[in-house]
């Protein structure tokens, strides 16, 4: 797969009919490794192993409904009581992360209402920390650690 930028883990594979499988240590299952499921499984690493996210705190495919339809979230991560604290995108490396991305995220954060958006191609990553109160947000230089986000 694609080098990302993002430290380097190891991870366990398997090749069923043809097709390449990655262990999920979220979902406890093997998944199909898709780009985005790539960028997936090494941005979560980072926040557990680099950024203090407990694991334990983290959903994958988070369902919602929103306006009546079923919507997954790609991932959220949770505080220590269950409420929701971030919700993260992710896309194929190749797919650019533009207006289009961040709309889709805003949506899901209509019936999440967290205080941090997280979106990535595995190339580059923007966080972003909402203000309720003033109606606005502001990027973040860095990912925040989890201790942050609290």
């Amino acid at each position: 797969m694609r080098l990302l930028n993002l430290p380097s883990y190891n991870f366990n594979f398997k090749i069923i009919r043809d097709k390449q499988y990655i262990f999920d240590e979220i979902r406890k299952k093997y998944v199909a490794n898709t780009p985005e499921e790539w960028v997936r499984q090494n941005f979560i690493r980072y926040l557990i192993a680099g950024r203090n996210y407990p694991q334990a705190l983290i959903s994958v495919e988070h369902v919602i409904s929103l306006n009546r339809l079923s919507k997954r979230c790609d991932a959220v991560v949770h505080s220590k009581s269950g409420n929701p604290l971030m919700i993260l995108e992710f896309k194929a490396p190749d797919i650019s992360v533009g207006q289009k991305v961040f709309d889709q995220i805003v949506r899901y954060n209509l019936v999440l209402k967290v205080n941090f958006l997280l979106v990535t191609n595995g190339l580059k990553h923007y966080c972003c920390k909402i203000n309720f109160q003033n109606k606005d947000y502001n990027f973040l230089n860095e990912i925040p650690g989890y201790e942050d986000l609290t």
